[in-house]
């Protein structure tokens, strides 16, 4: 009877799995303990303001922005990296929850999430709170050492190693060492900055408005942050509101001018890797120079951001090997070997106990 009692409890824990999430300000993306990255989608729900029900969430809730009728909202839940509408965070975080465990499961998970480093008290308990909604247990890591382990640092070993994470609506920059944040910054620019910054130069040079897909495609398409007299002669071809007449318009694109016009909001970026640089204690600065810098994040695909940086500090700079994945395939190598690498997550815990492995 004893043995019978413990393979039912075994066969129990078999329907509930770990999972990691990297909860973007763009993109939301799901680890699944034992099948990898399993969802990656727009951090995006669309709500019946009438009934007060998600309609839709994720890539479906994606297209409906900037076209919802006036009793449909699709709405960002999450600005700068923080949870700016609760409501919609906590249902788009159970939905995708659901959508991993394939909608069944007798036990609620529990999840590691990745969280911009420079966030309030406040803020970290809003994000526990949502992840609540579909989690029997809530822990949080910072976003930098997450990519670090999802990038293959050595983040528990004596050596100076330095991230630098761009993602959607946060630049964190961090140098580690010893499974710690020696050093570290969070900017409040990046991806969704970007496309801003595109934006207002199309309506200040072109009289033209343009939505913020249309600006996301651009900087995907010929966006780039180094000079490169061949692909600066890329021409791209866009519909937007011409501002004067009211009525839609197409204009060409060149990729120099984009690199214009995304100069200020990348430099910004180089001045927070320089000023976390220069609080480098000069052991770990002596790794970091012979190891180089890890780039990491969606930021890490614009064209010559690597060029970027390293030509700015003068230290070799990596593009991480999947630079989208960094954050998520680092919070489920922490429930992988959760003994490991506890003390890299905040183990405050809302839910149960602690994690036991």
């Amino acid at each position: 009877m004893l043995n019978f009692s413990k393979y039912m409890i075994w066969n129990k824990f078999q329907f509930s799995r770990d999972i990691g999430i990297d909860l973007g300000t763009a993109n939301t993306l799901i680890h699944v303990s034992g099948k990898g990255v399993i969802l990656e989608e727009p951090s995006v729900v669309a709500m019946d303001l009438e009934e007060g029900i998600p309609l839709a969430v994720g890539e479906e809730a994606k297209l409906m922005l900037g076209r919802t009728p006036g009793n449909i909202r699709a709405v960002r839940p999450l600005r700068d990296g923080v949870i700016a509408d609760f409501d919609a965070a906590e249902q788009m975080i159970k939905s995708f929850i659901q959508k991993s465990n394939e909608g069944k499961g007798i036990i609620a998970p529990r999840i590691v999430i990745g969280i911009p480093s420079g966030i309030t008290s406040v803020e970290r308990r809003a994000v526990r709170e949502a992840g609540l909604a579909g989690a029997r247990e809530v822990y949080l890591i910072d976003e930098p050492v997450a990519a670090a382990i999802g990038a293959s640092l050595p983040v528990t070993e004596p050596v100076g190693t330095m991230i630098v994470d761009i993602g959607g609506g946060t630049t964190e920059v961090a140098v580690l060492s010893l499974g710690g944040t020696v050093v570290s910054e969070s900017l409040r620019i990046a991806g969704d900055e970007i496309n801003e910054s595109i934006s207002s130069y199309l309506k200040k040079k072109h009289s033209m408005a343009v939505g913020e897909r249309t600006s996301e495609k651009i900087k995907i398409k010929i966006g780039s942050a180094f000079p490169d007299d061949n692909f600066d002669n890329t021409f791209f071809e866009i519909r937007g509101l011409h501002l004067s007449s009211g009525l839609p318009r197409s204009i060409t694109l060149n990729a120099g001018e984009i690199r214009e016009a995304m100069a200020d909001p990348l430099n910004k970026i180089v001045e927070a890797i320089k000023r976390t640089l220069e609080r480098t204690p000069p052991e770990l600065a002596a790794d970091i120079v012979q190891r180089g810098i890890m780039l990491a994040g969606g930021g890490a695909l614009i064209r010559g951001m690597n060029d970027l940086i390293t030509q700015e500090t003068g230290i070799f700079t990596h593009i991480s090997e999947d630079p989208l994945l960094c954050v998520v395939n680092g919070c489920g190598a922490i429930l992988d070997d959760f003994r490991k690498l506890k003390k890299v997550v905040d183990t405050i815990n809302v839910g149960t106990a602690s994690i036991r492995n």
